[in-house]
């Protein structure tokens, strides 16, 4: 596969979100040139447990940088400038405002730079002190989660990093197809805050905007039920996402009498949560868990086990598709790249580059490929895409092609729409076409074009050949037998279109002993491992709630940028599959990293963090549990503790020798966890947070989820963008978690109604007149309304 060896990428980023992006282009091909200070990436020196190194370089670094060539220098050095200068992508991840993008843009007006910043190139938190977990709490992450007597808790594995570098590998790939096409390059400009809302508050203020709730004043916070359950010897995760899974689960807790109480509704179980869940684990704490998957698979249930850094090794799913590798160098193992293509395994890669390996030996390029001149506006105009998926995932990885230009069709049916738009029940008896008004809908989709189309029958297949004829990328997330069902294997539509690439995202692939089970995020979430880390320590593992779906789109997109470039060499479409709990793997990989190198299986540890001690979320003057004050603290160094101590006025406890390094801190956390609340639960929220920020202490406000799009920060960055939609209304509506400089707005057309492009799409695409259509709708083989109701 040529996939992107055309590409040269110049990185300069440390930590997780930058490597991650930049790992994904070397998985594909890329040369990548790692730009390091004379000390090296501090991730070199990096275990979350804590594991002696002694002279070998961190086993995470090892992972995120293998296949890439290390260079020893600064931005400001002749030969890392001249670096840069032959570049098709660099990648930086300083503070905003320190690196010149518009030197660089200057100097090579075809390069694509993305910038990776917690809070975005403008607005006014740029330049506020942060860790992973400030930007949790900031972006509604935090709020959200956890029972609500009990105080709100991060997602663990230091998730937003994982899922920025996705986002960003996107934006910047797409971004180089589009440079590719005009000449132009583009400053890819990328916020973590707008990751980790996007992927992490699962469309929170929309969806009380559209419950007119938005201003509600208990707390955000929920835990799904039934979910993560305690079984005779572990935990199982389940989820109940579909009105029949859930009348499956109680057959199978083989309480049928609950049927009929209005359990099916989340909120009713909601209310009744400690009864519910008695009756829930009264039968889960009686089986096995693994009779439980086996029983709740038969039934067609999500189910999975929770693993752990070991566990999830043995798995029988991941070790019959190898989906564990070892490292390049030895030494431990990592899940594989998350997609393959034209059914071959992802290609091994190079060991991790020591530090300035590659000084004396990369040098710039002699002669750039070449670039065409079209006049575009977005990289992606004049691509066509079917859309066959559904929820959330799938239709995530589509919006970013509709959103950069290309014409996406989004197909349904009136008797299986998208599953996602029955979320639109929350405002059923207020809205008469209720199905219209699901959250996630409303922003996954926005951009595309819908077509509801019964495709069991002839006509409606016929048709379906018609666009497929028509397409560039035919994307679908069904369990594998539903499109071999319609008898559209990769051999067929390869006759139809030879240009053509299927992209197919099945939950858990398309072999091996789980091909066939249902899985939705929170299915990843168990059986990956992020929920083991995920949850107070006292209390059990619990769901991160959202960041596998877009992980999952994000793969997608980005594999399916892949298979474009591969039709540029070959003048063929490919075969992609890109596994939703591959993706999740590789977002969960630290814990098998560090479990295989160094024995240690990490735990979950509430708001706690390896890499920061005090860290956690206190309350602060007038919290109430109908206006909560959190304020969430996380000091990362020796020298953010000097400035908190300074703001505190230098009490003696805080000044004791212990206190003074980050292993002393952590020692005394529970003390500091005591000191530390008493001060802030006599303080005024904001009035603190905008001190300590002042200071050089990473601080920040729990900001409530439902109320996202007030944000100061996401506001000032035009995040969310008001939307007008037929039936739902108007209302800001969250888009991509990047921005193009030369792109003032995402979002051209609100998400589609059911059928809206029905006439629009047959005539355009298919040849049909308006009697053929009219016949259409008359027998059902199109419509604009689902089924039943």
């Amino acid at each position: 596969m040529h996939g992107l060896k055309d590409l040269r990428v110049v990185d300069f980023t440390t930590r997780i979100a930058g490597p991650y992006a930049t790992k994904l282009f070397v998985d594909a091909g890329a040369d990548v040139v790692k730009i390091e200070p004379s000390g090296g990436d501090p991730l070199r020196r990096w275990s979350a447990s804590g594991a002696a190194l002694g002279d070998e370089d961190g086993a995470l670094f090892r992972f995120l940088s293998a296949g890439k060539r290390s260079v020893v220098g600064t931005p400001d050095d002749p030969a890392v400038c001249a670096l840069v200068d032959s570049a098709d992508l660099v990648v930086e991840d300083f503070a905003a405002g320190t690196f010149d993008v518009d030197a660089v843009r200057s100097a090579n007006p075809r390069a694509v730079v993305l910038s990776i910043t917690p809070y975005g190139a403008k607005g006014p938190y740029v330049g506020r002190p942060w860790t992973e977990f400030i930007l949790q709490a900031e972006g509604g992450s935090v709020a959200l989660r956890g029972r609500p007597e009990q105080e709100p808790y991060q997602a663990g594995g230091r998730i937003t990093e994982w899922v920025a570098g996705a986002f960003g590998a996107v934006g910047a790939l797409a971004a180089l197809h589009g440079a590719r096409r005009t000449g132009r390059g583009e400053h890819v400009d990328l916020a973590m805050l707008d990751a980790i809302n996007l992927s992490s508050t699962i469309f929170m203020d929309l969806l009380y905007r559209l419950m007119d709730l938005h201003e509600a004043a208990w707390p955000a916070r929920t835990t799904e039920t039934p979910s993560i359950e305690p079984t005779s010897d572990g935990w199982v995760g389940f989820n109940t996402n579909s009105a029949q899974q859930f009348a499956d689960f109680l057959v199978m807790i083989e309480r049928p009498d609950l049927d009929g109480q209005g359990l099916e509704n989340v909120g009713t179980r909601t209310a009744r949560f400690d009864e519910w869940q008695e009756a829930v684990r009264a039968w889960t704490t009686r089986h096995t868990t693994d009779e439980i998957v086996a029983i709740a698979t038969a039934l067609r249930i999500p189910v999975a086990p929770v693993n752990d850094g070991r566990s999830v090794l043995e798995h029988e799913h991941f070790v019959e598709r190898g989906v564990f590798v070892e490292a390049p160098d030895g030494g431990f193992r990592h899940p594989r790249r998350p997609y393959s293509i034209g059914g071959e395994r992802p290609p091994p890669t190079a060991r991790a580059p020591r530090l300035g390996e590659h000084t004396a030996s990369v040098e710039p390029r002699r002669a750039l490929p070449a670039a065409g001149r079209e006049s575009i506006r977005l990289p992606f105009e004049g691509l066509r895409v079917l859309d066959m998926t559904n929820w959330w995932a799938g239709p995530a990885g589509t919006q970013v092609f509709a959103s950069l230009g290309a014409d996406v069709i989004h197909l349904e049916s009136a008797r299986r729409p998208d599953g996602v738009r029955y979320t639109g029940g929350i405002v059923q008896g207020r809205i008469e076409e209720w199905w219209e008004c699901s959250a996630f809908f409303l922003s996954a989709d926005a951009n595309k074009r819908d077509l509801c189309l019964d495709l069991s029958g002839p006509r409606g297949k016929d048709i379906l050949e018609r666009l497929v004829a028509r397409c560039d990328l035919l994307v679908e997330n069904y369990s594998p037998r539903v499109l071999d069902g319609f008898g559209l294997t990769w051999e067929y539509l390869q006759e139809l279109n030879p240009r053509l690439s299927l992209v197919r995202m099945p939950a858990f692939g398309l072999d091996g002993p789980w091909r066939d089970n249902v899985g939705f995020a929170q299915t990843m979430d168990q059986i990956s491992g992020l929920a083991w880390v995920t949850g107070h320590a006292n209390d059990q593992p619990r769901i991160q709630r959202g960041p596998c779906d877009p992980l999952a789109g994000m793969n997608a997109a980005f594999a399916s940028m892949v298979a474009l470039a591969e039709r540029e060499h070959t003048g063929r479409g490919t075969h992609v599959e890109c596994p939703m709990v591959e993706g999740a793997l590789n977002a969960a990989a630290e814990q098998v990293i560090e479990y295989t190198a160094y024995g240690n299986v990490l735990q979950r540890m509430g708001n706690r963090s390896p890499s920061a001690a005090p860290q956690g979320i206190y309350p602060c003057l007038g919290h109430a549990p109908e206006l909560e004050q959190w304020l969430a603290l996380s000091i990362a160094d020796d020298e953010q503790w000097s400035a908190l101590v300074d703001w505190l006025g230098a009490p003696a406890w805080a000044t004791a020798p212990a206190l003074l390094t980050h292993a002393g801190r952590r020692a005394a956390h529970d003390e500091l966890d005591e000191r530390l609340g008493a001060i802030f639960r006599e303080r005024d929220l904001d009035e603190t947070v905008a001190q300590l920020a002042t200071a050089g202490v990473p601080a920040g406000r729990v900001w409530d989820s439902r109320r996202g799009s007030d944000h100061p920060q996401l506001v000032s960055r035009g995040f969310y963008e008001e939307v007008t939609h037929a039936v739902a209304g108007t209302h800001p509506t969250p888009t991509l978690p990047f921005r193009y400089a030369s792109v003032d707005a995402w979002i051209r057309s609100p998400a589609p109604r059911l059928g809206e492009h029905n006439r629009e799409v047959l005539r355009e695409l298919a040849g049909l007149s308006d009697d053929e259509i009219t016949a259409l709708e008359l027998d059902g083989v199109i419509a604009n309304r689902p089924d039943g109701v």
